[in-house]
């Protein structure tokens, strides 16, 4: 039967150091206790509980099924207690802490890093740590203070503010020296013909290739005889440059290569707008390293 008292705030706290450390030794260490404490902790809120939280080996500690619920659920909480209590400054003291966010690899090109630049900058007691990928993610179980998506894969109980251009497009190129030996598409339906760079992301799939004029919209999945992983975007567009097919991918990453004419656009008519990515994050109160770079954010968009 379990007891009527529940576990403390600094029990939980122990549970977690070993959640997180994998061990009573490793979280004594980090805690600075003993072993025999950390034991006797967990011991003490399996007993409040009535239900096992660890499996204990002579050579492991492992969660047990409720042990994990429990760590899943009190892990965000504790942090946002910390995060509350380090946001208790004041007004005008220096921001202090860690900005965690988890982004699409698409804004790492020419998007966050200005942001990212300026924010450290103005900000120098903040630690930064940008986590890429394409996935979508749980930033809340992920320990990240906020994400940058694109709005097609935004939860809907997330805020989500707009950061670089409002709108994008998706746009096709090729070499001058390619399109003169393999002739310039006159409709998107006879890229099936062409050599395509393609790009793929780290989930497996390949990047869509859709265009639009007027009414008319078509998605097309041309063999690429060159696939490159997303996150080598520049080498894609590089080896386009050198002749080795049609690419198409952001307009913003072609523009450099359009004005030296080493790439030049191609059936311009279809290029497709979309959105432009969001920075997203909890509906729950902010932590003062993100509330300042939210700031930043609308700073620039007000900036043009």
């Amino acid at each position: 039967m379990a007891n009527n008292s529940d576990p403390s705030f600094d029990d939980l706290t122990i549970f977690l150091a070993v959640c997180t450390t994998g061990g009573f030794r490793s979280a004594a260490r980090q805690l600075g206790l003993s072993p025999s404490r950390v034991s006797e902790t967990i011991t003490r809120i399996e007993t409040q509980l009535g239900v096992p939280l660890l499996a204990r080996t002579t050579r492991s500690v492992m969660l047990t099924e409720p042990g994990r619920v429990l760590a899943e659920r009190i892990a965000p909480l504790f942090a946002e207690t910390r995060a509350a209590l380090n946001d208790l400054t004041l007004p005008g003291k220096e921001v202090r802490g860690r900005l965690k966010l988890n982004v699409t690899g698409a804004v790492m090109v020419d998007i966050l890093p200005p942001l990212i630049d300026l924010y450290m900058l103005r900000h120098p007691a903040v630690r930064v740590e940008i986590e890429v990928e394409d996935r979508l993610v749980d930033i809340t179980a992920a320990c990240c203070d906020a994400g940058i998506r694109y709005g097609e894969h935004l939860a809907q109980d997330m805020i989500a503010v707009s950061i670089g251009p409002a709108f994008q497009q998706l746009a096709l190129a090729a070499a001058p020296a390619y399109l003169l030996q393999r002739g310039v598409p006159a409709h998107p339906s006879q890229l099936l013909q062409h050599d395509c760079v393609r790009m793929r992301f780290s989930s497996g799939a390949l990047t869509a290739w859709s265009f639009t004029n007027g009414e008319e919209t078509i998605t097309l999945d041309p063999v690429g005889r060159l696939v490159v992983g997303v996150d080598a975007a520049a080498a894609a567009i590089a080896l386009a440059a050198a002749g080795h097919g049609l690419v198409c991918t952001f307009k913003n990453w072609l523009d450099a290569d359009f004005a030296t004419g080493k790439l030049v656009p191609v059936l311009q008519d279809w290029w497709t707008q979309f959105d432009g990515p969001q920075l997203y994050f909890p509906s729950r109160r902010m932590t003062a390293p993100l509330r300042a770079f939210v700031d930043l954010v609308a700073e620039a968009r007000t900036a043009g």
